[in-house]
């Protein structure tokens, strides 16, 4: 059977043709099923090599890395400020690339891993700077994030229910360690030793984080709101 419109050669169960999509018919030919002389609309798939990937973006970052290096030695003599560059090209290469080298990376292991050098990076600013903040302000802020951060990560992996409850929880000490962070700042930066913007996030983390548990506690609301969001 050929097409009435290009000519071209059809197999008997052919619905269109390939080519112009003219439905072929003959009353006469009866349809049997054969197999079919051309594909349906199917495009090879090129499956894209994650390890080539991985190694583009990895020589990318050390092209980042090289080329500020060797314009600061040019220019000044030594690492003045290329120090900073490299530092920031380590986290993000550590936080966003580095897992992809797993074929299962495990969170509970990298997001700790992440928070020690985003520390690692701020105690090198610190020092080359000759602050005195790290001990006082950074190290405080970040290990708490490091530690609030991991236990919901942790939870979120190895316990399958009460995600309510882990994340209700969670908004809520953020909220109380607002003021802390704001104490930490002013004490370690000389501001005056007053509440002033960490009410807000402390009130609206604390009502989202009960808001959350009362949902967790509360079935029949818990089911309104999810038939109100088709969740």
């Amino acid at each position: 059977m050929y097409c009435i419109n290009c000519g071209v050669k059809l197999a008997d169960t052919e619905k269109a043709c390939p080519l112009c999509g003219t439905v072929p018919f003959h009353p006469d030919i009866p349809r049997v099923q054969t197999e079919r002389l051309y594909p349906e609309n199917r495009l090879p798939v090129t499956q894209m090599s994650r390890v080539g990937v991985l190694i583009a973006v990895t020589t990318a970052f050390l092209l980042s890395m090289l080329i500020p290096l060797l314009c600061d030695l040019q220019l000044n003599g030594g690492m003045t400020w290329s120090g900073y560059v490299l530092g920031a090209l380590l986290v993000a290469y550590e936080i966003c690339v580095l897992p992809l080298w797993f074929k299962k990376p495990n969170p509970v292991i990298f997001v700790p891993c992440g928070f020690v050098m985003v520390g690692l990076y701020l105690l090198y600013i610190n020092l080359v700077t000759g602050g005195d903040w790290f001990l006082s302000f950074a190290f405080p802020v970040v290990g708490f994030a490091c530690v609030l951060v991991t236990t919901v990560v942790t939870l979120a992996r190895y316990v399958h229910r009460g995600w309510l409850y882990i994340f209700g929880g969670a908004a809520i000490a953020a909220g109380a360690f607002a003021p802390v962070m704001e104490f930490l700042l002013n004490f370690t930066f000389g501001f005056p030793h007053r509440l002033v913007w960490s009410v807000y996030p402390l009130v609206a983390l604390v009502l989202i984080g009960a808001m959350l548990i009362f949902l967790a506690i509360c079935r029949p609301a818990r089911e309104s709101m999810e038939r109100k969001f088709f969740i």
